[in-house]
């Protein structure tokens, strides 16, 4: 909705719109669909400490800061595998793995 001017009353971060742009320009890979949207599926202080560095064959590879999260987060996978099921379908990963940063 907008106001008089064509203003619209809620502004928007500019990470917002960059993220609704990039979903919009990225290629229909599985490993930029899971980029696309793990911000939204983990939340902002896993993807803090977490980036999807790879995928193949179904697997899909998230490098995390430290072996501690990398450990978490195995124990996280199943949940996190359904959601990314729920958010993209068909490109969503079939595995996670977690590992450390070198």
């Amino acid at each position: 909705m907008r106001d008089s001017r064509g203003k619209s009353p809620d502004p928007r971060t500019l990470g917002d719109l960059l993220g609704d742009f990039r979903q919009e320009v990225a290629p229909a890979t599985p490993l930029a669909a899971a980029q696309g949207v793990w911000d939204q599926v983990v939340g902002e202080r896993i993807a803090a400490v977490t980036e999807v560095v790879g995928e193949r064959e179904g697997l899909l590879t998230v490098e995390c800061s430290s072996a501690v999260w990398a450990q978490e987060l195995e124990l996280m996978a199943p949940r996190i595998t359904a959601l990314l099921r729920e958010r993209l379908g068909d490109l969503a990963p079939e595995k996670l793995r977690f590992r450390a940063a070198s």
